[in-house]
């Protein structure tokens, strides 16, 4: 099957879960023989992307912006702004990217949301353009969007492309929850109307499912569910035996992630002499606030835990595999409303025990894995005692680290989430010619 996957990069500065989710769905695709064109919007999804070879750049992050920002150059021809949609100036971009907040975005996001009928118009009729002028044997058969605020391209792709649209649902909600609230009104309006263009939307998670169709007005029979996948030959497996234990920390360096509750509860930990030696360590990309970490590094220095802490922010760019081996537990306080967690199992598949809060999709996380240390909730003196009690049994340590290490090479593997995902597009393709075929007999 051919597929187009379009894909929102976040540029790598930070952890970013859908795009380390794009790339492992896409190699397991294409390891199942479908043809997988990756066309990458806005920035590169990793620091380490290559340039894409298969599809133009389009919606450069830069030419985007500025041309939302400043109306009059919007008059210019739109070859002008070429150079700035280079793979090289994306990159230097990225460098300098770094929000997850919609704040100053939301109009920005409302015109995307609004396809053809929005600011970003002409940069949509390149992409159909491009789409209409490929040969038959190289059109695509399913077009798959990355998140839900792509959705206001799923008509006019879908229409160019011949094919049916697929949508993936997860984290919609950290954009769309930043937004004032009658532009967050606003969106979510704004994504109902665009949810009959797509044939198929897939939630990471059961519980994201349940509140994404609430919150647009989705049937839930128009939602399937797939947990993201990993290679569990990435990652090599952690010694639980190794002293002193290592608490560990993979996700952006931010409150929204809850690092300073971590923190915090990382502080509680050492106050009983059993666990006074407990070691820190944390990377994901630093927060949007620039002073967030620096504070955290002043409460550390301050308790006398700073050196025993190694916060590399940056580590989680080209040794993921090598952090998550030096760790005895991870943990990620984050939201309460979590549609899913890749940090766990990755962690898993380095048999790296999770504590995760029993709230979001940590609940139907551990029940799939059959695994995870729930904790009742995220607070920092609860956080602090689940590690105690974990910590401080041996052999439930190597007991959840040979579960977690087997649900990341089974339901968490990449090989069942493409299964899952093939079979999903194999039934809307076979939906859609069906339909195609009813129309053509009804000519």
């Amino acid at each position: 099957m051919r597929v187009l996957y379009v894909q929102s990069g976040s540029g790598g500065s930070f952890y970013c879960q859908n795009c380390l989710r794009d790339m492992a769905l896409a190699a397991a695709l294409r390891a199942r023989g479908h043809e997988v064109t990756l066309m990458p919007l806005y920035l590169p999804a990793t620091a380490l992307t290559p340039a894409p070879q298969d599809a133009p750049v389009f919606y450069g992050a830069v030419t985007l912006y500025l041309r939302h920002r400043y109306a009059w150059l919007r008059r210019l021809p739109r070859a002008w702004f070429a150079p700035l949609d280079s793979w090289p100036v994306l990159r230097v971009a990225a460098r300098l990217a770094g929000s997850t907040s919609a704040r100053g975005l939301e109009e920005l996001t409302l015109s995307m949301l609004r396809g053809l009928e929005g600011g970003q118009a002409e940069e949509l009729r390149l992409v159909t353009g491009w789409l209409e002028g490929l040969p038959e044997h190289a059109r695509p058969e399913a077009v798959v969007l990355s998140n839900a605020l792509l959705a206001g391209l799923a008509g006019a792709l879908g229409r160019a492309a011949r094919a049916p649209v697929v949508c993936w649902l997860q984290d919609e909600h950290v954009w769309i929850d930043a937004m004032r609230p009658e532009l967050r009104a606003a969106v979510l309006r704004a994504l109902a109307d665009d949810a009959p263009a797509v044939d198929r939307f897939v939630a990471v998670s059961a519980s994201y499912a349940g509140r994404m169709a609430r919150e647009i007005g989705l049937d839930p029979a128009r939602v399937s569910v797939v947990f993201p996948g990993l290679d569990p030959d990435a990652y090599r497996g952690a010694d639980m035996a190794r002293r002193p234990a290592t608490v560990g920390f993979l996700s952006r360096l931010s409150a929204a992630e809850g690092f300073d509750r971590f923190v915090e509860a990382y502080l509680l930990l050492r106050r009983d002499p059993r666990f006074a030696d407990v070691r820190l360590a944390a990377t994901g990309g630093p927060s949007p606030d620039r002073g967030f970490l620096r504070r955290q590094v002043r409460r550390l220095r301050a308790a006398g835990a700073w050196r025993d802490c190694a916060l590399s922010p940056d580590r989680f760019v080209g040794d993921r595999a090598g952090f998550l081996s030096e760790l005895t537990l991870l943990t990620v306080p984050g939201s309460e409303h979590e549609a899913f967690g890749y940090y766990a199992i990755e962690a898993m598949a380095a048999g790296v025990p999770v504590v995760l809060p029993a709230a979001g999709a940590f609940p139907e996380i551990a029940a799939a894995a059959g695994c995870g240390v729930r904790a009742p909730d995220a607070e920092p003196a609860t956080l602090a005692r689940v590690w105690a009690e974990l910590l401080g049994d041996p052999e439930r340590l190597r007991r959840e680290s040979r579960l977690g290490r087997a649900a990341a090479c089974g339901v968490f593997s990449q090989a069942v989430s493409a299964a899952s995902w093939e079979a999903v597009l194999q039934e809307v393709v076979a939906a859609g010619r069906e339909r195609q075929g009813a129309d053509r007999a009804a000519r």
